[in-house]
């Protein structure tokens, strides 16, 4: 990346060709803690992050993580501005562009968070939209990455949502294959597939989709499941049915490798997606992932706001 260029985050396939070092240096920087509590790349900056939606682990991964990193955390609720009430998406960007040193954006519809970041002189990064979760995916990978050498493929089983979307992209990148399960009719979009393939070409890994659970999951390295119905969609009570055979419980973790591991975003819906005795099993990372977080957004920010500083500290490994 130019030092001097302005980049965003909407899909994880942005940053394609740096991604295997952005999760490197979360990692290390993670574990490198008697150089971390100095370290402060945004010192003197402000991080603004909007949400439409509710969150947890976004909102306290940014404002913690951009606080270690020496700035200031702003969050901005969606009743605190008028974004996309009595003013456009274009002008709160380019008036948020004139205090904020960079913005973060939880949102619904994706088209929202290109607008932003097209109208934004200050970098954007998609803290979740309907299309893309970029940041989810970071720390995924991270996780698997900390795993050390996985045996098996990444298995997903369930909606073909923005999780999957943005775990394909990642997953390929970083030279997994990656096997999908979901219901008839609820594939993930096929434009994102081509993309995936594409980079997949380039890493020599592989996508296959199916609709059978039990093929996805057959000899994974790796299982991850999300909630069947995303926020938004709570009146679609008619999806769950669609889901049937769909649970990962103990019964289909037994076609994986014994020493798979689970992998969840959380929140997750108990009973439902994931069996208690699944997700707290020896095999869960789903904490792993929580709190990563937290240390690869911190990479990111650092990459796409101070480029300069991320990239002294990777010239240190």
């Amino acid at each position: 990346m130019n030092d001097n260029e302005k980049k965003d985050l909407l899909a994880i396939d942005d940053i394609v060709e740096d991604l295997p070092d952005i999760i490197d240096w979360a990692i290390r920087y993670k574990n490198d803690t008697d150089f971390n509590l100095d370290f402060k790349p945004l010192e003197g900056m402000s991080i603004g992050s909007i949400y439409e939606k509710p969150s947890t682990r976004t909102r306290v991964s940014f404002e913690v993580g951009v606080h270690k990193l020496g700035g200031q955390p702003l969050t901005l609720l969606k009743n605190d501005i008028q974004l996309g009430k009595s003013e456009s998406i274009g002008d709160t960007a380019a008036v948020l562009s004139r205090f904020l040193d960079g913005i973060t954006y939880r949102c619904f519809g994706h088209a929202d968070v290109v607008e932003l970041a097209r109208t934004a002189t200050v970098p954007v990064i998609n803290a979740l939209s309907d299309l893309h979760h970029p940041c989810q995916s970071a720390a995924d990978l991270m996780a698997i990455t900390e795993l050390g050498d996985v045996p098996g493929h990444i298995s997903w089983v369930g909606d073909g949502n923005n999780v999957l979307h943005d775990l394909l992209l990642a997953g390929v990148a970083l030279g997994h294959d990656v096997k999908y399960a979901t219901p008839e009719g609820m594939e993930p979009n096929e434009q994102v597939i081509a993309r995936a393939r594409k980079i997949a070409e380039d890493t020599g890994a592989s996508v296959i989709g199916t609709n059978d659970p039990v093929e996805a999951v057959s000899d994974a390295g790796v299982i991850y499941t999300d909630i069947f119905v995303s926020m938004g969609e709570e009146h679609m009570s008619e999806k769950f049915a669609a889901f049937d055979g769909f649970q990962v419980n103990e019964e289909l973790v037994s076609h994986a490798q014994s020493d798979y591991a689970f992998m969840h975003c959380l929140p997750a819906h108990r009973g439902e997606e994931v069996t208690d005795g699944v997700i707290d099993s020896a095999n869960s990372i789903v904490l792993d992932q929580a709190e990563n977080r937290m240390w690869a957004q911190m990479s990111l920010l650092t990459y796409l706001c101070n480029f300069n500083a991320w990239q002294t500290y990777r010239e240190l490994f």
